[in-house]
């Protein structure tokens, strides 16, 4: 993970493969809503390939021209696309048919909605700085600090994670607000104990994290709900019955009254 580029490139390919066995899922699942979220664990996978090359370049065995080149594909991934393209996912996912339902729906894609605009907010500035300043990498206690030159880190920083976490946590889904409160725990955890190496050690363990997609993404679409049920002792069932009964009783117009030919 982000102590070494041996770990990196081991921790990459596994979530790699996990990653591209979760995206099949998500294809036969039936549900294309899935696919964009379904896709995360390879983007974050790739990442951490893409990490230990930028430790190669650290350590010299990489020359100046590539690792320039990782170093900045890294910082473009973790800073300006990650808090675009997960509430955009996240969002896709919420529009898939049955879920979530009634009024909840409404709540949890204007939710969605508001977290997809705080995230391009975001990035914006991020991606100026990325693209403006050379992106540095120093080993620091076998983690990598990352020199962008972030304006305004902390306010960044919120809106960041807020966008990233939080969607998944107002998801309306039970399997992603999990997978919202385990990144939301590897951030507390990275922050008390890497916090020079912040955004390098929490981008892994949410690399690992991403794995808990392949269950979701092979899920059983949900069953949306419909205004005329037809389970037993249901409004469907007591219309057959009332077919059944107009068939005994005959052709409208006809009487039934006893003692009538």
């Amino acid at each position: 993970m982000c102590w070494s580029a041996q770990a990196d490139a081991v921790a990459g390919g596994v979530v790699v493969g996990l990653g591209v066995v979760c995206l099949v899922r998500a294809r036969r699942s039936g549900r294309p809503q899935r696919v964009p979220l379904a896709a995360l664990p390879l983007v974050l996978g790739a990442h951490q390939l893409i990490e230990a090359l930028v430790w190669l370049g650290t350590d010299g065995g990489l020359p100046a021209a590539p690792a320039g080149w990782a170093r900045t594909a890294w910082a473009a991934i973790a800073l300006p696309l990650l808090p675009v393209y997960v509430p955009a996912a996240v969002w896709c996912a919420s529009t898939e048919p049955g879920h979530p339902v009634g009024a909840v729906r409404h709540r949890v894609q204007a939710a969605q909605v508001g977290l997809c605009l705080l995230g391009a907010a975001v990035a914006v500035p991020l991606a100026v700085a990325v693209a403006a300043h050379p992106v540095t990498a120093t080993e620091h206690g076998r983690t990598l600090t990352y020199g962008i030159g972030v304006p305004h880190p902390a306010v960044l920083l919120a809106g960041y994670l807020l966008a990233t976490i939080g969607s998944l946590l107002v998801s309306g889904d039970r399997d992603l607000r999990r997978l919202g409160l385990l990144t939301g725990l590897a951030a507390g955890l990275c922050a008390v104990l890497w916090r020079i190496a912040f955004l390098s050690t929490w981008c892994a363990l949410a690399a690992l994290v991403s794995v808990l997609l392949v269950h979701w993404a092979g899920r059983a679409p949900h069953s949306p709900t419909t205004t005329s049920p037809t389970t037993p002792g249901s409004t469907g069932r007591r219309s057959r019955t009332s077919c059944e009964r107009a068939t005994a009783d005959g052709p409208p117009g006809r009487s039934t009254a006893p003692g009538t030919r």
